[in-house]
């Protein structure tokens, strides 16, 4: 029975480290993301969570998978995330709709389908974000979805409570990710001021985040928790 570990988004980032860490762990791996994850021996379900039918088609092939695995621990871990540039008296309603859809609504479509699979011993791990707590200016829709992960996260705890299975939500500082260079136009001089926003002067790695998702799933002692992995942020 050995373990699983599924992850949205794991075709990059964070969750390709997250992905390369459970591998080295003896875990089967499954991404869930429109791109093949790099890991050597990773299983990618090719998936547009923004796509309500593509996300069904998903949760019915993984829940097979889980199924016929023998009833090991699942490790289940919501990273995959859409970033917009936008406010809040300007974005409209299809924009905050597709985001909603990646960062909230096919993290609702997993659990509903797999939860009701996953033994004890399992856990649901949310990648959130520094802003699942803040607020900055143009990432009005991120920042809604990521305040959403808290709630969702919360909840998950107080649902489960007694089956054996924790959760955390984990959040990152800016992490040097695709998503974050794209975000900033890929200006090496707003990555370093990014950089010097913590008390160690450079950004974050994907594989600090992967090697604390990990620590996350071994140790239920931290159930409903928030945990923070930006190295010590600024506060202003």
């Amino acid at each position: 029975m050995d373990p699983i570990a599924i992850l949205t988004g794991a075709s990059s980032g964070i969750g390709a480290a997250a992905a390369e860490r459970f591998v080295e762990c003896g875990f089967t791996v499954i991404n869930i993301s429109r791109r093949d994850c790099p890991v050597p021996g990773v299983e990618t379900l090719t998936t547009d969570l923004a796509d309500e039918q593509s996300t069904a088609r998903t949760c019915t092939a993984v829940a097979a998978t889980v199924s016929d695995a023998g009833g090991g621990p699942v490790c289940l871990v919501h990273n995959a995330s859409l970033m917009l540039k936008d406010q809040c008296d300007t974005t409209e309603d299809s924009d905050l709709s597709r985001v909603l859809s990646v960062n909230v609504v096919g993290i609702n479509s997993l659990n509903r389908n797999l939860l009701p699979l996953m033994p004890t011993g399992s856990s649901v791990l949310y990648v959130g974000s520094t802003l699942s707590e803040k607020a900055v200016a143009g990432a009005f829709s991120y920042i809604v979805s990521k305040h959403a992960q808290l709630g969702m996260m919360r909840a998950t705890c107080q649902d489960l409570m007694g089956r054996g299975i924790h959760t955390a939500l984990i959040c990152p500082g800016f992490t040097d990710t695709s998503m974050l260079r794209q975000h900033v136009g890929h200006d090496d001089t707003v990555l370093d001021s990014l950089g010097k926003m913590n008390s160690f002067g450079r950004l974050v790695a994907p594989d600090e985040i992967a090697d604390l998702i990990l620590w996350a799933h071994h140790h239920p002692v931290i159930n409903g928790s928030v945990m923070h992995g930006n190295l010590g942020q600024v506060e202003h």
